[in-house]
């Protein structure tokens, strides 16, 4: 056998909000055995993210919304500073980011820049996450922002970028996509 992965069995064990799957596969080890095994994978789609900032103000962008899986983990208010960020949805990257940047933020952006691509959490969930960042100004805001119906609930923070890279430190911001990209722009965005 080769050492790619086959797949025997894929079975649907929720499709609530997004989809989860069981999957029998077959792999080798390194001795070239073939080896059965199972695992599930949460599948939710591909997704977008991205850091904005305006570079003479040296400020950023973030959002601030309530997430139940980190409240039933520990975070006593469930609340989480974020970058903006979304699902893919139909959507190119570019076009969902953007998207998502005027739903969430109320800045319409025309020029982004794609940095990178990571899978956040390759254990379990399938989705691959576009980063990217973009330059705003105040001229860009065409609404208040905070998503696009009443459920979403989100608030807008501009920030300091000093003040937003502290709060790394001080655990203020746990957002693993968050950290990334206040990481680069440290490294490159001369902030």
């Amino acid at each position: 056998m080769t050492n790619t992965p086959k797949i025997i069995e894929k079975k649907l064990l929720s499709d609530n909000w997004y989809k989860l799957y069981k999957y029998t596969f077959e792999v080798s080890d390194k001795k070239g055995n073939t080896l059965r095994q199972s695992r599930e994978a949460y599948d939710r789609g591909n997704g977008a993210v991205i850091l904005l900032y305006n570079r003479v103000l040296k400020t950023i962008i973030l959002t601030k919304q309530f997430r139940l899986p980190t409240f039933v983990n520990g975070n006593p208010d469930g609340m989480m500073i974020e970058a903006c960020a979304g699902l893919l949805d139909q959507d190119n990257p570019e076009d969902c980011i953007r998207r998502e940047t005027e739903e969430e933020t109320g800045y319409r952006i025309d020029h982004v820049h794609k940095i990178y691509e990571a899978y956040m959490s390759p254990g379990s969930v399938t989705e691959i996450l576009y980063f990217f960042t973009g330059e705003y100004s105040k001229d860009q805001k065409v609404t208040e922002g905070g998503g696009v119906d009443e459920h979403e609930n989100i608030e807008v923070l501009e920030l300091p970028f000093q003040k937003a890279y502290g709060m790394i430190s001080s655990g203020e911001i746990k957002d693993a996509k968050t950290i990334m990209l206040l990481q680069y722009a440290r490294l490159h965005l001369d902030m």
